[in-house]
């Protein structure tokens, strides 16, 4: 991949001259899309100190974000005793009041990096950017979480500049041992308005779009409706069918007996008995 190799010998020929040295962004070749909104993706500081330090293995590469707006360009990362910054994101307002240790890895030797050639193997892909790159406001969580240990890298603010630094720290003194030049401002994405978004197939409005969601969203509200109507309907004819019934029961009682019936009617039971029958009655109940 010429590409990677070109960026690969551009890298060595700045990096290994050891003085007046500043982090870079990424190559084009590593990461596409950068910056963005709140990241910046930088190269690590490969052969950039001492080869010696590299070799021994007891040295930390501490990284530093400033805001550049607010912040002088000298600003300094240790103390008078080279007692490297341990300042938080939080406590300097995100790079606003002074630099924060954004990063800490090891110092790896050139020698153990791993070959560009196996950048197209997306097995190790991710071997290869994380030995190669940095990326700053990559945690978005610790400034959510209670719990959280360790440094804060948190998303960098949108349409802000900021400046990064390299320090080279002794891991048995942990004292500073050598440092970069803080880099140019480099700025990070601003968002795009929403009148500016390119709604392929064509070019299309705020309104417009408003208007296509909710005429999107039609079919499900008639749809629920048509549901609605039916269940309705389903009811209706529920309630029909048992009025009926009652009545069809109501009629059929009141049809009236055949004449044929042996039941006396209400007129028989009231009307009692011939006069001349109730008094041959009274006299043999006196005899």
């Amino acid at each position: 991949m010429p590409p990677l190799w070109a960026w690969l010998a551009l890298g060595c020929l700045r990096l290994c001259r050891g003085v007046n040295l500043q982090p870079q962004l990424a190559s084009l070749a590593f990461a596409t899309n950068n910056p963005t909104l709140s990241t910046v993706a930088l190269e690590k500081p490969l052969c950039m100190f001492d080869s010696t330090a590299a070799l021994n293995g007891t040295y930390e590469i501490y990284l530093y974000v400033l805001a550049n707006a607010a912040s002088p360009r000298n600003a300094s990362v240790q103390d008078s005793s080279k007692t490297p910054l341990s300042t938080t994101f939080q406590e300097t307002g995100g790079g606003r009041t002074g630099p924060y240790k954004a990063a800490a890895f090891d110092l790896t030797p050139c020698s153990d990096l791993p070959s560009l050639d196996a950048v197209g193997d997306v097995s190790r892909a991710s071997e290869i950017l994380h030995a190669y790159l940095v990326r700053v406001g990559a945690d978005g969580t610790c400034l959510s979480d209670p719990d959280f240990q360790g440094l804060c890298n948190a998303p960098l603010s949108a349409a802000t500049e900021y400046r990064f630094k390299y320090a080279l720290i002794s891991a048995s003194t942990g004292l500073v041992q050598d440092e970069t030049l803080w880099s140019d401002p480099i700025r990070t994405n601003r968002p795009s308005p929403y009148l500016a978004i390119d709604t392929w197939p064509g070019r299309r409005s705020g309104g417009m779009i408003v208007i296509t969601s909710i005429l999107g969203s039609l079919p499900f509200f008639l749809l629920l409706g048509f549901a609605g109507a039916i269940v309705l309907s389903l009811l209706d004819m529920g309630g029909s069918e048992g009025e009926a019934t009652h009545d069809s029961q109501i009629t059929q009682e009141a049809v009236p007996k055949s004449l044929g019936t042996a039941e006396p009617s209400y007129a028989a039971v009231n009307r009692g008995l011939p006069l001349d029958r109730a008094e041959v009655y009274r006299g043999k109940l006196q005899d």
